[in-house]
């Protein structure tokens, strides 16, 4: 009987990659679980996979536990869907999605086409590369670090430089600001200053005005 090993890798993680031998009599179900099972994820959420060409382009899905629309659709189940009957290239290319949730996406590529080995359970796990991602982990973790930060900016929104204060204006006792008094008063400075030009001028002014009637005179 004919034996398919597929490489998985994650589309995300180019480091992490399986090697999964399965029988081409066993479905997509199968190969679904194997899969989980070999990077630690729980296989039990809605995933698909996509019969797909060399860049990785979606075509006709395989899904596990599908939504009502595509089930209303005659979507094909992973678990009706016998390896063999979609493998018709020796380098055939599926694009998988694990839990639309929180979703994964892998790229799972026939390698070799082998003779099955008697007395190997399979599916077989027969080569690992690379840690996986936490399924869930990483998202909880993310939220929670996530409102720590909030948390703390507003902390630090709240407090302000001891050396900005400088900035501020003091209140003085009349409810007028320090600055405020200290304008007026050189306004009123400049004003007497300016005042005693004008003096000075207006009676310059009548002297050589009374000069020049005493000449007259």
């Amino acid at each position: 009987m004919a034996l398919y090993r597929f490489r998985v890798t994650f589309e995300d993680y180019d480091d992490v990659s399986r090697e999964v031998d399965i029988k081409s009599t066993q479905t997509f179900a199968d190969l679904h679980h194997a899969i989980h099972q070999s990077i630690g994820f729980n296989p039990d959420y809605s995933s698909s996979f996509y019969i797909s060409n060399d860049q990785w382009t979606k075509g006709e899905e395989i899904a596990f536990k599908p939504n009502e629309r595509k089930a209303n659709r005659g979507i094909t189940l992973m678990e009706n869907a016998k390896l063999s009957n979609f493998i018709d290239d020796p380098h055939q290319k599926f694009y998988y999605t694990s839990n639309f949730e929180r979703p994964f996406d892998f790229h799972v590529e026939l390698v070799k086409i082998l003779d099955e080995t008697p007395g190997t359970s399979y599916p077989a796990t027969v080569r690992s590369s690379g840690e996986p991602p936490k399924q869930f982990g990483n998202v909880y973790n993310t939220t929670v670090a996530t409102a720590a930060n909030e948390d703390f900016d507003f902390l630090n929104e709240m407090e302000y430089n001891p050396e900005e204060t400088e900035d501020f204006e003091e209140v003085s006792e009349s409810g007028g600001s320090s600055r405020e008094e200290g304008d007026d008063s050189e306004n009123h400075e400049e004003d007497e200053f300016g005042g005693d030009f004008s003096d000075d001028d207006f009676s310059d002014d009548e002297n050589r005005s009374g000069r020049g009637r005493n000449d007259d005179y």
